[in-house]
């Protein structure tokens, strides 16, 4: 009889499902897993203490790189904790805005985890699939703030600026020819928003895609389907938010629940999962995509109707407009005492949580009426996730590690903040 004993592995940080910032320390009984210790930290970040150190206007960019995946969302949700302190709204088109925006991000950030997460498992071409569609929301991105990635779009009071009213074109070079780039540009001839509806228009046909390589597909459900399985009540006491808690049977989303912004103006539907495994969670977020670009469709008719300002017009907190600035000495004192000093919020605290594609996100501020925060908190979803790590993998297989880290859909910007 062969002696078997209990031995401890090292998952991570370098494993490709570990993405080079969680370290597992896996307790294994052969190949099936008795304890799981996630030692996170590996990602030196300190968010929380920096934006203590710089004025509230400075610390947006910074929001950006916290979920690096989702970052339009994270601005959203300081930006909110920031009107709730100073007790102002923004105008009704920046609040168009920015749902269309979160709803185009929780697609960017869905479309990364599917791809991510199918390859994981073994499944190389949605990976493909999903950067394709990537690609042309990624444009969108640069095309309202000039940055593929970290947009920094969102400000106290509205958003940077208006829509564009072109969209960039690709230009000929030693790769692709003329006949080519006609091709590319063919719907880049009017405004973003003509760009965003072409691009809604198609989107659910991608989806259709992805759901014929992926929800029928045996070898997809035999890793998934009753893998890191959690209860409804135990997603409740472990603080699961988002696809990781509707997946559970939870009919809980921030848009419906305690809506911000426009959400109670649109029509959609919150996806729920029956039986709380990766799979159940896989539908939920495939099913979000799909809403998401109904919200995005909703948002084009109404912005298409309706013109008008996007940020206040209060220069204690938004700049004045730049040819105002150049010839107005008022305009020019409010830049310059905006840029270097910034503004003070009235002594308080204030929460403010917004439905994140990964779950709750929250900003909890404490001003002192200084013109930097006095304590800022950031609720990342993903921190929760990752302590219920080691119960969903518990009597699973070493394998399956890698498709629950994979549905838990965690980026370590948030947790290590």
């Amino acid at each position: 009889m062969a002696e078997i004993r209990n031995y401890t592995l090292n998952f991570g940080p370098q494993h490709p499902s570990a993405h080079g910032v969680l370290r597992l320390v896996l307790e294994m009984d052969g190949e099936v897993i008795e304890r799981a210790d996630p030692h996170i930290g590996l990602l030196h970040r300190a968010t929380e203490k920096l934006a203590e150190s710089k004025p509230y206007i400075q610390s947006v960019p910074y929001m950006d790189r916290l979920d690096y995946v989702s970052m339009m969302c994270n601005e959203h949700g300081y930006v909110l904790a920031i009107e709730k302190l100073l007790g102002i709204e923004p105008p009704l088109r920046a609040q168009y805005i920015r749902v269309m925006f979160d709803e185009i991000t929780r697609a960017l950030n869905h479309l990364l985890w599917l791809g991510a997460h199918a390859l994981d498992i073994g499944a190389m071409t949605v990976f493909l699939y999903c950067f394709r569609e990537r690609e042309d929301l990624l444009d969108c991105y640069e095309a309202v703030s000039g940055a593929r990635m970290h947009a920094a779009y969102y400000r106290p009071g509205g958003v940077y600026r208006d829509l564009p009213d072109t969209m960039p074109h690709y230009q000929p070079s030693k790769w692709h020819n003329q006949k080519e780039v006609d091709r590319l540009n063919s719907n880049r001839q009017g405004s973003l928003l003509d760009f965003i509806e072409d691009f809604t228009q198609r989107f659910p046909g991608y989806i259709d895609e992805y759901e014929t390589l992926l929800t029928e597909n045996r070898i997809w459900k035999q890793r998934t389907v009753g893998i890191g399985v959690v209860s409804p009540e135990r997603a409740l006491q472990l603080g699961f938010t988002g696809p990781m808690l509707r997946g559970s049977g939870v009919a809980w989303d921030l848009r419906k629940k305690q809506p911000y912004e426009v959400y109670d103006r649109l029509d959609f539907d919150i996806p729920v999962g029956v039986n709380g495994d990766c799979y159940d969670r896989y539908l939920v977020r495939v099913e979000e995509m799909r809403q998401s670009n109904r919200i995005i469709k909703q948002c084009i008719d109404w912005l298409r109707k309706n013109p008008g300002p996007v940020i206040t017009s209060n220069h204690k907190i938004a700049p004045p407009k730049r040819e105002e600035m150049k010839g107005d000495m008022e305009g020019l004192i409010h830049h310059f005492k905006l840029f270097t000093e910034g503004f003070c919020l009235p002594e308080g605290e204030a929460y403010a949580a917004v439905e994140h594609p990964k779950g709750e996100f929250g900003i909890y501020l404490v001003s002192d009426g200084a013109n930097k925060p006095y304590r800022m908190k950031i609720r990342a979803p993903g921190f929760a996730h990752i302590a219920g790590l080691d119960e969903m993998s518990r009597g699973h297989m070493i394998a399956d590690v890698v498709a629950i880290i994979g549905t838990q859909d965690i980026v370590f910007g948030e947790v290590d903040r």
